[in-house]
């Protein structure tokens, strides 16, 4: 489950336009109410938008309710991958780097405070991350391990 879908679900627009007309800490009570929301009861994945630490409230909903994975890039990083997307409200400035980089040394912190595990992204495949996952949930004894193929 995407916590940003659900958002837009509720809010019936996207949550650019939600933020450009209601501002950000609108935004925020609603991210809250969803969070809450979506990690009471079991949930299977959620993934979640990155300034949803910034709510103390949803830190804790999150770290007691769930395993959270925080999944760490560099703020260089980020820019590479988001440079061309237009739907990121906090990114709309005239140097989105710089942003980057003051909104990864708020929200690292935060993250590190709450995450089970870290896992630093760089730029493995899809596939070999969902294994760098798998890998850590099977070692901290929360799925069963693999079975290797007998040859």
């Amino acid at each position: 489950m995407d916590s940003d879908h659900a958002i837009e679900a509720r809010l019936g627009c996207s949550i650019r336009e939600f933020f450009e007309r209601e501002g950000e800490a609108k935004f925020r009570d609603v991210e809250e109410e969803v969070i809450d929301s979506l990690t009471t009861g079991p949930t299977g994945v959620l993934s979640t938008g990155g300034g949803v630490v910034i709510r103390p409230a949803n830190r804790q909903h999150l770290r007691e309710r769930g395993q959270v994975i925080y999944l760490k890039s560099t703020p260089e990083e980020l820019f590479r991958r988001l440079r061309h997307d237009v739907n990121r409200p906090l990114l709309q400035v005239a140097d989105p780097l710089s942003r980057l980089r003051d909104l990864y040394a708020t929200r690292d912190p935060l993250y590190r405070e709450i995450a089970h595990f870290v896992l630093e992204t760089g730029r493995p495949s899809v596939a070999t991350l969902v294994n760098m996952i798998l890998m850590q949930l099977e070692l901290a004894g929360l799925l069963p391990a693999q079975q290797t193929p007998s040859v």
